[in-house]
Parts: C-alpha cells; structure tokens; sequence
C-alpha cells in the first residue's frame, strides 16, 4: 500500500507501553512490511499503581485472545465487582458503586424509578438489595454472567479485575514479543524532528542509537517526552475541581480480605486506596498537598494499612488534567503521557485501552490526515472531559465541613455539563448520557443516590401502574436477588478454581474451573405482571 505506516516506535513501556504493543501486534501484526518496536530503559521505573480496573478490561484481553484462568494465575489478580466508598458524603457513611445493574428495567423506565416509588410507598430496603454485584460482593462471592438466562439475576453480573500491574505488563510483554515486537534497551536523550514537517523522525539512546520510526507511540508517563517535550502539546489544567496532586503508594501484606472490590477511604484532604490481590494489598494515599503536608500523608497511610508494609511508599505527583492534543503530527500520546485523572473510579488503564482501540481504528498512513488527527483527538477530549465529571461528582456531593479541604469541594463551581447532570437527577432521577459516555445511567444512580442526592420526584410513567403490583415485584426482586448472592461461589473458590493461590486453600485442578451456578429466574417474564421488562 502506497504511503503506508512501515515502523511504530512505542518510547516506553511498563502498563501503557506493553499494552499497545500487544494489543498493535494482535491486530496489525500480519500488516506486510509493518515494525512494531518499543523503547525502553531498566533504569527508569514506571508509576505502577494502576492495579485496578473496570469492567472494560474483559474486552481488551479477550480482543488479545487471553486466556482468563492464566491472566488471573499469572498477575496474581482477583475479581472485583465494584467499589466501596467510605466517609465520603458524611463521615460514618459508606455506598458501593457496583458493576452491572439494579433491578429490572420495564417499559423503558429505569429501575431505580420504581424503587423511589417504593420509598414514597413506605419500603425502606436499600438500593444495593436490588444488585447482585453489591450482594455478592459483600458476602465474599463471585460468578462470572450468564447472559443466556436473561430473566435470572446473574444475567446482571458485571465485573473487572485487581491485579499486580508490573506482572500485568510483563504478561503483556511476553505476548507482544511473541507477536513480533522488538524491544530495545536504552535510555532516550533527545529526539530528531524534521525541519520542514515538524514530525519526529527517531529518538536518539545515551549510548548513541538511532531509532528511526514513521509513527511515535508516547508512552514515557507525566514528562510526555515526545507529546509535550517534542510537540508542545500544551495541558489543559483541571486541579480547580480535582486538587489533589500527591500520592503515596505502598504494598502491605494481605489481612485475608475475600470481598471482590476496591474501597476507598475518604481521608482530611483526600482519600486512601485499598486492593486486594492475591498476594497482598496495595495501597495509596491521593491528597492535595494545599492542604496536607507530605509527611501527614504518609503517615496517614502508614498508620491506616491492614498489614504488615512489604516496602517504603512511594511518592508520585501530578496535575490533574489532559493534553490538549493527543495526537499532534505524528506523535499519539497513551496512557499518563495523555492525561492524569486520579484513580477514583480505576480509569487509568481504561484511558490506555480506549486510546489503543481509536488509534487502531483511525490509523493513519504516511500523508497523517488532519480529519482522523483531529477525530482522534475529539474523541479522547470527550472521554476525559466524562470521566472528569464523573469524577468530580464524588467530591461535590459531600456534605462535609469537617476540614478546609472538604469544605472546598462541598462548594466550588462545578463544570456546566456536571451542573446540568446533578440537576436533572435532583428533579425526578433522570439521568442522560451524551454521545459512548464511559459510566452506565446505573453508575450515576449509584453514586449521586450513595452520596444523598435523592430526587424530588421520580417518572411520572411510573404512576400509570398498580401500587400492589410495583410492592410485590419489588420484593421478589429483593429476594430473589438475595438468595442469589448466597449461593455463589466463594471468591477465594472461584480464583482457586483459575489456578490462583488465595487464603490457605491449593489451587484446583484445571477440569473444575467452571463453578456449578445456580439456577433461577422470576416466576414470570415480567415480575411486574406487565410485558416490557428487560433482564
């Protein structure tokens, strides 16, 4: 093909880099004539923090064509149905955002409509009774979906992955060069650019090689060697609704902890991480340092671990915000060279797969057309500028005035496009979401009704059905729901049942991986009597 891409270098490696690689070798490794190489030095670490995923992760390793059972064994990984939030909205108070959904939707109205007509009905059951992720999670079980009974609970499931983010990348790595990447050793000192074009034409090693490449894949963390440092890029700063700029990282031992996700702690001036692997714990502590000293910080997570610590923390910092261009000329930004959101919602990674998928599909050739530059760069300003809003929302809806730091947040000016979403929701529950926003109506719901922000009213189409009617399905659901949850599979089970090595338990042979289910589902296609609902 004439004016084909003939070499991608990728500068850099760790999570961001070894993803790309594999991911580029699985789907454009039998394009003739086409080099994949990456560039890397042992003598720089990576930040390795992002251990801890959402539900879109399944699809990026089952397009690698992984293996579950082995990716689980080999990064030490445990399940994860959603995340736990402590102290937030007020301190004492705790809600889970989970994966998958509340429910049953009918008639095209959203579930958690019908449970706010309950509310007005006298039903005080919580929302998280209606969702097997929160049941599950909170009794230490997990099961994979079954979408083929689409009337049963466990057609709802969603679920990601914890995991050991340096064996993730060295997993990867062992894929990609099987797939025909290259790696090159050396520490990258300056980078060659074009007079005329602008376009980088190779980056140059400490002991004098010369990389040349067609396009440059940057993935060398916050410094953005070639994005910022070559291509002037330019920031765009969000640290006016998302101040914290510090964290601290640091392993402990594992206290034995089986509940299938992430929690996060509210602290005085920002938040700590807790995620359990197999064979430990990580932990973090993200703050602003505007509002709390380095050494509280670390003493803070030092004094807050459940074990053991299995090393010296970590410190990293960072501004919140995005590149204002992630792909400029040649150059396509992944992973923190492309922004930084803090790991609230576990989006790190998910930033570095979506950004692998639009490059793949809008990938250039030589004469790099400005329209699938600038659609690229369209679509990732949208995913960050969602996630952003969905990010701050955590912060805006507290009700805290215990510390300067909460405070703040309780009443800083918030974006127009979040303003207009907790508004909307504050009137009658709605929720709606513009263009492929990353985060389900279901985790809105979750987060704005965890943290208090209830609705005046809810869909009038509610109304048009029978109260007893609405009563009972409501506890079917509830039960049913219930007595799914408790016939899972342990967690510590079923990642034995991958070969993993959790708790006291051996690893289980291979033939017994897939756990025996139960079996359920409503005693009709609608528990409410009426056709219409969606499983």
């Amino acid at each position: 093909m004439e004016n084909a891409i003939r070499r991608v270098v990728i500068v850099g490696g760790g999570t961001a880099g070894w993803m790309t690689a594999a991911a580029l070798a699985r789907i454009l490794g039998q394009k003739p004539g086409l080099e994949i190489v990456l560039v890397e030095s042992d003598e720089i670490g990576t930040v390795g923090v992002g251990e801890s995923t959402i539900p879109q992760i399944t699809l990026f390793n089952a397009m690698l064509g992984i293996d579950e059972p082995e990716f689980v064994r080999e990064t030490h990984a445990t399940y994860k149905m959603g995340i736990e939030f402590v102290d937030w909205t007020r301190i004492g108070d705790r809600f889970i955002h989970p994966f998958g959904f509340y429910g049953l939707d009918m008639m095209g109205v959203e579930f958690h409509h019908f449970w706010l007509k309950g509310r007005q009905l006298g039903d005080t059951t919580p929302l998280d009774d209606y969702s097997l992720c929160i049941t599950g999670a909170k009794a230490s079980r997990f099961a994979h979906p079954r979408p083929d009974l689409p009337n049963s609970p466990l057609s709802k499931i969603g679920y990601a992955f914890q995991f050991d983010a340096g064996l993730y990348a060295r997993f990867l790595r062992r894929r990609a060069e099987a797939g025909g990447v290259r790696r090159i050793e050396g520490r990258i000192v300056d980078v060659a650019k074009g007079g005329e074009s602008g376009l980088v034409e190779a980056v140059l090693l400490q002991l004098g090689e010369r990389v040349e490449g067609d396009l440059f894949v940057d993935c060398s963390g916050f410094r953005g060697l070639l994005i910022e440092g070559a291509m002037e890029a330019g920031f765009q700063d969000w640290s006016s609704w998302l101040p914290c700029d510090r964290a601290f990282a640091v392993p402990c031992e594992s206290n034995g902890d089986r509940q299938p996700m992430t929690r996060a702690t509210a602290r005085g001036a920002g938040w700590q991480w807790r995620i359990p692997l197999q064979h430990r714990m990580g932990n973090g502590m993200v703050y602003a340092s505007e509002f709390m000293s380095d050494e509280d910080a670390e003493r803070t997570l030092l004094d807050n671990l459940e074990g053991e610590p299995l090393a010296t923390p970590r410190r990293l910092a960072f501004t919140t915000g995005r590149r204002k261009q992630c792909w400029n000329r040649n150059v396509v930004a992944l992973g923190l060279s492309s922004g930084f959101i803090e790991p609230l919602e576990s989006t790190s990674i998910h930033f570095i797969q979506s950004g692998i998928a639009r490059l793949i599909s809008l990938f250039p050739d030589l004469r790099f057309n400005p329209v699938e530059r600038d659609e690229y760069n369209r679509q990732m300003r949208d995913l960050y500028e969602d996630v952003r809003d969905f990010i701050i929302l955590h912060y805006k809806a507290t009700e805290r005035s215990d510390t300067p730091f909460w405070d703040r947040c309780r009443t800083m000016p918030v974006p127009e496009s979040l303003e207009r979403k907790i508004d909307l929701f504050k009137a009658k529950g709605r929720i709606f979401r513009e263009g492929v926003e990353l985060f389900s109506e279901a985790s809105w719901v979750a987060v704005c009704l965890g943290q208090h922000i209830v609705p005046e009213d809810y869909e009038p189409a509610v109304d048009g059905l029978d109260e007893d009617k609405i009563a009972a399905a409501l506890e079917q659901i509830r039960r049913g729901y219930l007595d799914v949850a408790q016939r899972l599979p342990t967690h510590g089970d079923f990642i034995r049942q991958c070969g993993g090595r959790i708790g006291q338990g051996p690893p289980m042979a291979a033939q017994q991986a897939a756990p025996v289910l139960p079996s359920f589902s409503f005693e009709s296609e609608s528990p409410f009597g009426l056709p219409g609902s969606q499983a």
